[in-house]
């Protein structure tokens, strides 16, 4: 793909919570990288209309096929719920649209696949959001594996204890064909991509879910997986939406050299057995932490994430380089939910890949 020039133009396709954040993060990178909020796609007419007043977008559309022909817009925001991704993508892509999607790319991976191969086909970008990959806690961490400071890795793990009130369970949340899931696809599917991304997929997962509180959803709100990775490492992850008040999103890595923690952004622990010059400023880190996450209430995220991921999105699209976060490597997070819940529906270990 060659690069960009000019104004690049976006196009929100969705009104919900996480489209302000996008919103938010383009208009703060704008007069830096010549970006422009163009226009937001909306299933109501009132709706779209006032989130467009809200951040001075020129078009406020409830029309596809309209919006989708516009010249001026590059980029389509896919904002809508996640079992409602591909049918929008697939009108963008028709379009010549580049794509930049929300968490998780869809619900399973034959939905997935078929966005990605109509993207392949039409010869534009996917790029999906997994901002928790570009903080620095995250990048000192990933560098560190890459250097082989842990030696043989013994347990890679992933723990999401987060509280969600019955109110935040209405409409599509915790349903099977829009949502997808519960507590894993939903709340816990960042800190899934940053362990496969961190370490590799597993080779094997043995899971188990269940309804713990929230016992009025079709989807689970609490979940248990075992990992057993290619090299003999292991792991697990533990999900739930129903632990009040919610704990920081955390990340453990331990092998024969070294451990480390994070939680959210943050390294709380950063343990190796010979230590570097760059240790110290590090473990500096955890007292810079500014991004807002949402362990205890949904509404509170920050969009700072977001600002990190678009921008390198935007310089790529400038470059004509890779993606930062593509289509196939974001289908990893999808695939690997989807054998966790095949394992607890099954009562078996599932193989991956």
């Amino acid at each position: 793909m060659s690069g960009l020039a000019g104004t690049i133009g976006f196009g929100l396709v969705g009104t919900g919570v996480i489209a302000h954040s996008h919103a938010q993060a383009i208009q703060a990178l704008a007069g830096q990288y010549d970006l422009k909020l163009v226009g937001v796609l909306g299933r109501s007419d009132a709706k779209a209309r006032e989130f467009a007043e809200k951040y001075a977008i020129p078009v406020a559309s409830v029309d596809p096929a309209s919006f989708f022909s516009r010249s001026d817009i590059h980029v389509a925001c896919i904002l809508t719920p996640s079992g409602l991704h591909l049918e929008p993508a697939l009108q963008a892509i028709r379009a010549g649209k580049h794509l930049l999607v929300e968490k998780p790319l869809e619900i399973n991976v034959e939905r997935v696949d078929a966005m990605l191969g109509a993207a392949d086909a039409a010869g534009v970008c996917v790029e999906c959001i997994f901002q928790a990959r570009f903080t620095e806690g995250a990048r000192a961490l990933k560098n560190a594996i890459e250097a082989g400071r842990f030696g043989r890795l013994c347990l890679c793990s992933a723990y999401i204890k987060w509280h969600r009130g019955a109110q935040y369970y209405t409409g599509w949340k915790g349903t099977l064909d829009i949502d997808g899931g519960g507590a894993v696809i939903n709340q816990s599917i960042h800190a899934i991509d940053l362990l496969q991304w961190l370490v590799g997929m597993p080779a094997e997962i043995f899971a188990w879910k269940t309804r713990r509180v929230h016992t009025g959803i079709e989807a689970e709100d609490t979940a248990c997986a075992t990992l057993r990775f290619a090299d003999g490492a292991m792991g697990s992850i533990e999900a739930t939406t129903a632990a009040w008040p919610g704990w920081e999103r955390r990340i453990e890595i331990c092998g024969e050299f070294g451990s480390v923690a994070l939680e959210d952004e943050k390294v709380v622990r950063w343990d190796f057995r010979e230590a570097r010059a760059e240790d110290a400023e590090i473990l500096a880190q955890a007292t810079r932490n500014t991004t807002r996450t949402g362990a205890g209430a949904s509404n509170i995220i920050g969009f700072e994430g977001h600002r990190l991921q678009i921008e390198q999105m935007v310089i790529a699209l400038r470059q004509g380089a890779p993606m930062p976060i593509g289509g196939r490597a974001a289908r990893n997070a999808v695939a690997l939910v989807r054998a966790l819940y095949e394992s607890a529906e099954r009562g078996l270990p599932v193989r991956i890949g």
